[in-house]
């Protein structure tokens, strides 16, 4: 079962959310971002902080349902391919 991203990702909640995904960290393998519509590069360090940690384990994070926002901004960013969004 996919962790599932809220609709709202932001400095408000950034913390909560990386404790709930390392508490699943199995549901982390893939990440349903469908909700996603109230971001900013907040949830780029969040994907990129789970990701190193299931790197860690020789394991890789997967998006799904990936807003066209998020990809723009991972481009941007330059962290497209680190998140497999290239």
């Amino acid at each position: 079962m996919p962790f599932s991203l809220p609709v709202s990702v932001t400095q408000q909640n950034i913390l909560q959310l990386e404790k709930d995904g390392l508490l699943n960290l199995a549901a982390l393998r893939t990440i349903d971002c469908g909700r996603l519509q109230d971001f900013d590069s907040t949830v780029l360090t969040l994907l990129l902080a789970w990701q190193k940690k299931l790197q860690a384990d020789q394991q890789q994070l997967v998006l799904i349902n990936t807003p066209e926002k998020l990809k723009v901004l991972a481009s941007v960013y330059g962290v497209s391919a680190l998140l497999g969004l290239s």
